[in-house]
């Protein structure tokens, strides 16, 4: 697990890679990731937007950039936090993400870019 605090607010990330729904020999790799974020701030925020790099080891830099997180803009009340899961494709089995939450207070708007840490994804095969 990697974990970044950004103003208060602690993002922690764990991959997995998701052997029943890859296929190596078409260039074909999931990996899921559980992103738990703590607001252990003294204000209630809203996750707004998000923006994620992903790096695919041999390929070009993907960018992913949208509103909320799986169809969600959750309200984190101090000291709670948000879980979600989502995925990511590779083609090449070893790769890396990292990215931004656009935040916003509640009380008066004020928009916090709160950093995700980066993580690596890689195929265990590709350990050995």
């Amino acid at each position: 697990m990697v974990t970044e605090i950004t103003k208060g607010i602690k993002v922690s990330v764990e991959t997995e890679y998701q052997p029943a729904y890859s296929s190596p020999s078409q260039y074909h790799y999931v990996f899921t990731y559980r992103v738990t974020i703590e607001n252990q701030s003294e204000y209630t925020i809203q996750l707004m937007r998000r923006k994620w790099q992903v790096y695919d080891a041999g390929f070009q830099v993907r960018e992913v950039e949208g509103e909320g997180v799986v169809g969600l803009q959750p309200v984190i009340e101090p000291g709670q936090n948000h879980q979600y899961v989502s995925g990511c494709n590779l083609k090449s089995g070893i790769g890396k993400m990292h990215g931004i939450y656009l935040m916003e207070r509640i009380v008066d708007g004020t928009q916090i870019e709160v950093k995700i840490p980066e993580f690596i994804m890689v195929t265990p095969l590709r350990l050995n």
